[in-house]
């Protein structure tokens, strides 16, 4: 705890487990490795000794350190048993608990013998697989957590936001740091589309080479901890072949925003003569594919998108999309270029529309495409994302999907270059920058 202050706040999952503090559901964060899932657990411990919590009241276990890789299940229940609090709420703090085989025993157990409020994290979805999540009974909520949004990469990079009028009268942003030095808000944006969002960066600088050996201990922690070796944990040995895992990592990185199915991404390692057809072990191809794509999207690392029919209002089973978690994670792979712009904006949006909690998918509407269906509770918004607004013939482009679709929800373009038209026709046009602080500018105060 004695490092807490240093800790820079992610308020907005930190008030979703203070909204459940108190609460039977154990809390379960879940989200790649090193996008700030421990931190966020030693806020809420940070919080809970602010609010009048005795420090015996907590009990804390990070499952990475070597103190605790050897536990089973049952010498798990005995050290909680031994330090919970007598006569008091207990608040049980757990990291990485996937690394305890059968963890979902003891856990239970807390439960039922303890007065204790439970916290887990971990780096992997089979955490919550059917398998797992029956034994909690349904008794659990996910609170996802994702590597930092483009507001929350200024305040970990010492800057703060300002606003200031336009000289037409609108209100913007600008960023100081602790001088009152002005930086551009695009300045930042560039860095934030070249390092992208991993919280670990922002403690080594905006360094190229520094920022590559981050992300590159993260790519390789989450391929080689969270897939080769869980695999070996659970005996199923599906995933064996680490230079294909790779080649898959690849493919799925440089196609981001493409409509991508199995059989393509099967069909292009067959021609590179990088899978046999017929597979290992006689499987087809695209089952072997099935495998490793299914153990990328469980360690967090890609999130695929599927179609919905506009006018049908039914998902779609064929062409959905893959997305990167961060696109720093895409530039290591991948390397630092300015190609793609159009799909790299695609999935910065995508990852905050699922930071505002709503529900993603691609639309279609007759033949033509609409990048994003965001909806939530209370409302249905469509939205095109493209890197300038500025040439006819792209802003037709752009529009013509949105000016199809026959409701009044709200339509929205996002657009890097922006014209002076902000609407056309009741399609609101915005600056993508301006989009995104002002989403996390939602969040908190600024001066």
């Amino acid at each position: 705890m004695k490092d807490n202050k240093r800790l820079k706040e992610r308020n907005i999952y930190l008030n979703k487990l203070i909204a459940f503090k108190d609460t039977e559901p154990v809390k379960v964060i879940t989200g790649i490795r090193r996008c700030g899932k421990s931190s966020l657990l030693k806020l809420m411990q940070e919080h809970l000794l602010n609010t009048g919590i005795d420090k015996e009241q907590i009990i804390a276990i990070n499952f990475e350190s070597l103190e605790f890789q050897e536990m089973s299940y049952k010498d798990f229940y005995k050290y909680v048993s031994e330090r919970i609090a007598k006569n008091k709420k207990s608040y049980l703090f757990f990291d990485e608990l996937q690394r305890i085989d059968q963890w979902e025993n003891a856990v239970n157990s807390f439960r039922v013998d303890f007065d204790c409020d439970i916290y887990i994290t971990g780096s992997n979805s089979y955490l919550l697989s059917s398998e797992y999540s029956t034994y909690l009974s349904g008794r659990y909520i996910e609170i996802k957590i994702y590597p930092l949004s483009f507001g929350e990469f200024i305040d970990f990079h010492g800057y703060r936001l300002k606003t200031y009028n336009t000289p037409i009268g609108t209100v913007k942003y600008r960023a100081v740091d602790d001088n009152e030095e002005i930086t551009e808000l695009r300045d930042l944006f560039e860095a934030y589309m070249g390092y992208g969002g991993m919280p670990g960066i922002a403690d080594v600088g905006l360094d190229q080479d520094r920022a590559l050996t981050i992300l590159d201990g993260i790519y390789s922690t989450v391929v080689v901890r969270d897939i080769l070796e869980r695999e070996k944990r659970r005996g199923q040995r599906q995933i064996t072949d680490a230079e294909l895992l790779r080649k898959i990592i690849l493919f799925l990185a440089d196609n981001i925003g493409n409509n991508t199915s199995l059989n393509s991404v099967s069909n292009t390692l067959v021609s590179e003569k990088l899978l046999q057809n017929g597979g290992k072990q006689g499987k087809p191809a695209t089952q072997t594919i099935s495998s490793y794509v299914g153990a990328l999207k469980e360690s967090y690392m890609f999130y695929d998108v599927k179609r919905f029919d506009i006018k049908g209002k039914e998902y779609l089973r064929t062409l959905g999309k893959y997305y990167i978690v961060d696109i720093g994670l895409r530039n290591y792979l991948l390397g630092f270029r300015d190609r793609d712009r159009g799909h790299t904006l695609e999935n910065v949006v995508y990852f905050e529309l699922l930071r505002q909690g709503y529900d993603v998918a691609i639309g279609k509407i007759d033949s033509l495409e609409v990048d994003f269906v965001a909806a939530s509770a209370d409302e249905k918004i469509y939205i095109q994302v493209t890197e300038s607004m500025l040439n006819e013939e792209v802003r037709e482009r752009e529009l013509k999907p949105l000016q199809k679709i026959p409701n009044n929800y709200r339509k929205l373009v996002l657009t890097l270059e922006q014209s002076l038209d902000t609407e056309y026709e009741g399609i609101q046009v915005k600056g993508i920058v301006e989009w995104l602080v002002k989403g996390y500018n939602d969040e908190r105060k600024y001066s």
